[in-house]
């Protein structure tokens, strides 16, 4: 083989490299996606943990409870504790689920219903005679996890207000005597 067609074979390979290479710069300039802000894949379970803050921001800047009770539905909270009920129960004298039962938990102290064994995070509330008040429901409900460090609660919160307060005015109603509105 004489070097006159070693040439012509070391260009044909460094023509087709060139080429491919030169199709693919042009691929990326023509098919350009839109740039990445954050880099990586999002997970299962990341957008409870981002909803924590944002509830939190929104129990913030919500009006007071007292205020959104006043317009709050017991009928629509009664619809928007259909997810709870996969943990708790709401009529008077059943049994404690995954959650407490919470007939009655306006003004009731924290951590004391009947049979359920509560995390030490509440059991300390407790014992300081602690009751849910409405604006104690309100911000749990909001961000539990947020609220009170060390909670077993699963739930990562509600966000909307105006939902909160229907849920809290349903809470409200499930009692024999309910605890006077603020």
């Amino acid at each position: 083989m004489d070097s006159f067609e070693f040439n012509k074979i070391a260009g044909a390979v460094l023509g087709i490299l060139l080429f491919m290479m030169g199709t693919g710069i042009v691929a990326e300039f023509i098919f350009a996606g839109p740039k990445v802000k954050v880099e990586g894949y999002a997970l299962p379970g990341a957008e409870e943990t981002a909803a924590a803050p944002k509830a939190e921001a929104s129990a913030e800047a919500a009006a007071p409870i007292a205020v959104r009770l006043k317009t709050a539905d017991v009928a629509r909270g009664q619809a928007g504790v259909k997810a709870c009920a996969a943990c708790h129960n709401f009529e008077k004298g059943t049994a404690n689920k995954v959650g407490p039962v919470l007939w009655n938990i306006v003004e009731r102290v924290k951590g004391s219903a009947e049979g359920f064994n509560y995390s030490a995070a509440l059991k300390e509330r407790a014992d300081k005679g602690e009751k849910w008040s409405y604006d104690n429901l309100d911000a749990f409900i909001a961000n539990p996890k947020g609220y009170l460090k060390g909670t077993a609660m699963g739930y990562a919160g509600l966000a909307d207000p105006a939902k909160r307060a229907d849920i809290i005015a349903y809470l409200h109603s499930l009692s024999d005597a309910p605890a006077p509105l603020p």
